[in-house]
């Protein structure tokens, strides 16, 4: 093993006297393209592509998101991560010797940031894809990948609109369990807690609301015990 091992460092500055895997890395590492030898009108077309990519993907997460809170700074890391690995990709492309490099350095980062929306984590691997693609001279896959994506995303973000899950908190009186409930039945409500105090009753539940229709609250704040009645949009983040 360990003269095989020399056979392969020897090999670097000469011609390779064997045929076997080793000899193959050495001819690699030998006759790859130099990093200098670059186009830099090429290096910039790419990473402009990248970022073309990047801004597509900022503006569907800024105006068809519809997690629990908008994150200006999340969405900005989306476009920077799709240059940068763009950029990487550039790199260890055109050298195999860093790509060695770069996986050793990149193999050492932790990130500890939870992830709050699982849609959070589809946005990254869509940035870090358009960058492999952009970085790989791909630049025609990379801009019809993100288009597509972006066209499905926001057609389903859409037909997700049409009808959206909410939670109905109603606080009352005991003497108002029959009417609350009554008034609960044509809302196809599915209870998801019910708490009993001293002189008073809280429940909540589950109920789907068609294009933002909240006509119902009115009449069922008006029972006679109601005290409070709250709508809350449900993403299934919190119950």
């Amino acid at each position: 093993m360990l003269e095989q091992i020399g056979v392969f460092f020897r090999n670097l500055d000469a011609e390779p006297e064997t045929d076997g895997v080793l000899g193959e890395i050495a001819d690699a590492v030998k006759n790859q393209p130099k990093v200098d030898s670059l186009n830099v009108a090429n290096i910039l077309f790419t990473l402009s592509m990248a970022a073309l990519c990047g801004l597509m993907i900022f503006l569907v997460y800024r105006y068809f998101n519809k997690g629990v809170v908008y994150s200006v700074n999340y969405n900005i890391l989306l476009m920077m991560v799709c240059v940068v690995t763009a950029f990487i990709i550039i790199t260890i492309g055109n050298h195999l010797v860093l790509s060695l490099g770069m996986v050793g350095a990149l193999s050492i980062i932790r990130f500890r940031a939870a992830v709050k929306d699982p849609l959070d984590v589809g946005f990254i691997f869509w940035a870090v894809a358009a960058g492999l693609t952009a970085g790989a001279g791909l630049e025609k896959v990379a801009l019809l990948g993100t288009a597509f994506i972006a066209v499905l995303y926001i057609a389903m973000t859409v037909l997700r609109i049409e009808k959206r899950s909410f939670l109905l908190i109603v606080r009352y009186a005991p003497e108002a369990e029959s009417p609350v409930g009554a008034s609960l039945l044509p809302l196809k409500a599915r209870i998801k807690n019910k708490t009993a105090g001293k002189d008073y009753y809280e429940v909540t539940a589950e109920i789907r609301v068609r294009r933002g229709d909240t006509s119902f609250l009115e009449p069922m704040r008006l029972i006679a015990g109601v005290d409070v009645v709250t709508l809350v949009e449900y993403t299934g983040d919190y119950a």
